[in-house]
């Protein structure tokens, strides 16, 4: 197998969709900065309390988790920014699944029921599709950064985010038991709806205020499961996402996740991309067999749709060859007896 590119020759094909995010970025947060500050009185010294509004007024909980000081927000970032270069280190270099999957529950148990899905990439998409469209709305640079680093780790790394990163891969992940094969045509044809999905949250974003609807926050499946409360029936829908990854592995990120389609378009130009075994094939087909997502073709790992899981690692003779302390018989991983082993 060739070895990977030097950065020089990768330059200026990772040059249009990173000169793509500085136009994005300058387009966010250039007319925000030049904004003439207003100052702003308020109408009344006191709020309404419910008592004094009466008749069993109950003040509705505007936002959930509630905003987080200033130097929490940076934290949330940089803890981002280190798990992001954690899952690159381990997908590629590394090359552990074990650990991996250590990575998943961590960022699981913090990103997705500590901080009640909030650090989330994916809602931020529609933030920085208004500010694109309209100039009064401010999107903070917390936000930008959550919107960016994913994408940034993928135009060099490939889908390291959704490795160990992603509290919805992550929850996905972790339930992949009994996976079966989905058809090749099928899956590609679903692959569509993440595209769908993604035009019709930015449609809904950018419209005029009084119409603007965030329908990938409104109709998350997950953020209900990690906030212990939401509709009833978004909760079952997430349920049903749970039961149905059992058998077919990551149903939404693979074929609804609107911010998967973004960075499947980014990771598509990656600098190092996750590989099966870096320096040579034995051509066994075993790595096919053992990936769930439908993300090897031809022995090889397909980079817009490979989330750096690494299961195929376990099944790869020539990764246990060159890790001795996690051997397994390559007789016993292809299913043959030891004597017919080459």
């Amino acid at each position: 197998m060739p070895r990977c590119a030097s950065l020089g020759t990768v330059l200026p094909r990772v040059a249009g969709p990173g000169l793509l995010l500085v136009l994005v970025l300058f387009g966010v947060s250039g007319p925000a900065a030049a904004q003439e500050h207003v100052e702003y009185e308020r109408p009344v010294d006191v709020a309404p309390t419910e008592d004094t509004i009466g008749e069993g007024y109950v003040t509705p909980e505007v936002q959930r988790p509630r905003p987080r000081a200033a130097a929490w927000q940076i934290a949330d970032v940089v803890l981002l920014a280190a798990a992001l270069g954690v899952a690159a280190w381990l997908a590629i270099w590394r090359r552990q699944r074990g650990w991996l999957v250590a990575l998943t529950t961590a960022c699981l148990l913090y990103f997705g029921f500590y901080r009640e899905g909030c650090v989330c990439p994916i809602g931020s998409t529609q933030n920085v599709a208004v500010a694109l469209v309209d100039h009064t709305y401010a999107v903070p640079h917390y936000v930008i950064a959550l919107f960016v680093l994913p994408l940034v780790a993928a135009l060099f790394f490939g889908r390291v985010f959704c490795a160990g990163v992603c509290p919805l891969g992550a929850i996905q992940e972790l339930m992949v038991l009994k996976p079966v094969e989905v058809p090749r045509r099928l899956d590609k044809a679903l692959g569509w709806l993440k595209w769908i999905y993604l035009g019709t949250a930015l449609y809904y974003a950018v419209l005029p205020a009084i119409e603007r609807d965030f329908v990938i926050c409104r109709f998350d499946p997950f953020v209900g499961l990690f906030r212990f409360t939401g509709a009833a029936w978004l909760l079952m829908v997430g349920g049903a996402f749970l039961v149905v990854g059992i058998f077919v592995g990551r149903p939404y990120c693979r074929w609804l996740c609107p911010y998967g389609a973004l960075l499947s378009a980014f990771s598509r130009y990656a600098w190092r991309p996750f590989s099966i075994t870096p320096s040579r094939e034995l051509d066994c087909g075993l790595c096919q067999s053992a990936c769930p997502y439908g993300a090897i073709e031809e022995r090889r790992a397909v980079r817009t749709s490979c989330f750096a899981c690494g299961r195929c690692y376990r099944s790869c003779p020539v990764h246990h060859a060159e890790t001795p302390e996690s051997v397994v018989p390559a007789a016993e991983l292809a299913g043959r007896p030891p004597e017919a082993a080459p």
